[in-house]
């Protein structure tokens, strides 16, 4: 015989047609949402996302490896891996590494040196721009690689060549922003500022300055992406050290591994540098923080 153990508070309820009251959620199902969510917004990140192809790519890496089987031609991440992992403890890698962003650090400053007060000179000068720009458009198709030989012949095997190269190649992405930039200035601010009776000087760095500031910004970033890439031909063949005589040097050795180490290393310090200037962007503009220019 069943036993009814309701009581009569909960017959009056039900008697009235009102349902009885829910019991508490359990913590584990108040969690549940909560997890479900941190997965979603961890998914949804762009450093969950980045490992995620990084990832894909190494698998593929790894199966088209197997596939060749060359070891010669192509070495599994595992391979290359393990040569990484020694040049590092010999210190080699650092040596070269060293050496290239050296040499792309001093270039980047010679070219920011001459390009930023030209730029400036060309966006408020009509008559100068008009004189200017011609010869620039006429160099500026030239890739920099094409000037190694004559570079070869001028300046020898040795540290010149490849900064040379570099400030070639990283002058006139440069220019042209800091052109674009001064040229962008709302003219309203320059005629707010004569206004006030601002001098040339003060407007230049409390008006134009900072109005120009994202594009010039932005072409920095292409300089360096532009000189990176150049160094390493220049590197190949005009320096007697560095990741591009590396490179070569374990390619003439049929050292593959090595080879694609050094490789792996140049994409890395690239990625790192660009990060890098993209936190000095963001400190020296914070104003155009979710436009096109960030």
């Amino acid at each position: 015989m069943a036993i009814d153990v309701t009581t009569s508070a909960q017959r009056e309820v039900m008697t009235a047609g009102i349902a009885p009251p829910e019991r508490p959620a359990t913590l584990a199902a108040v969690a549940a949402p909560g997890k479900a969510n941190l997965f979603r917004s961890l998914v949804a990140t762009r450093t969950f996302m980045a490992l995620c192809s990084f990832a894909l790519f190494v698998c593929l890496w790894h199966l088209v490896a197997t596939w060749v089987g060359n070891r010669v031609l192509l070495p599994s991440p595992v391979q290359v891996a393990g040569a990484l992992y020694q040049l590092g403890v010999e210190g080699e890698i650092f040596e070269h590494a060293l050496v290239s962003t050296t040499r792309l650090a001093i270039s980047l400053a010679v070219a920011v040196a001459l390009a930023i007060p030209l730029g400036f000179a060309m966006g408020l000068s009509d008559r100068l721009n008009a004189y200017l720009d011609p010869f620039i458009e006429l160099l500026r198709p030239i890739s920099g690689i094409a000037w190694i030989p004559l570079a070869l012949f001028i300046f020898g095997v040795g540290d010149a060549l490849p900064v040379f190269i570099m400030v070639y190649v990283a002058f006139f992405p440069l220019l042209l922003n800091t052109v674009a930039g001064v040229r962008s200035v709302d003219r309203k601010l320059l005629n707010a500022a004569r206004t006030m009776g601002v001098k040339p000087a003060p407007m230049l760095m409390h008006v134009l300055v900072p109005a120009a500031l994202p594009m010039v910004m932005v072409g920095f970033r292409l300089a360096f992406a532009g000189a990176w890439s150049a160094i390493i031909a220049a590197e190949l063949i005009g320096s007697p050290n560095g990741l591009g005589f590396a490179i070569e040097w374990y390619r003439e050795l049929l050292m593959s591994p090595k080879v694609y180490a050094f490789i792996l290393v140049i994409g890395v310090v690239g990625y790192l540098c660009d990060l890098l200037l993209r936190a000095l962007q963001r400190v020296l503009t914070p104003w155009i923080e979710g436009t096109e220019l960030a």
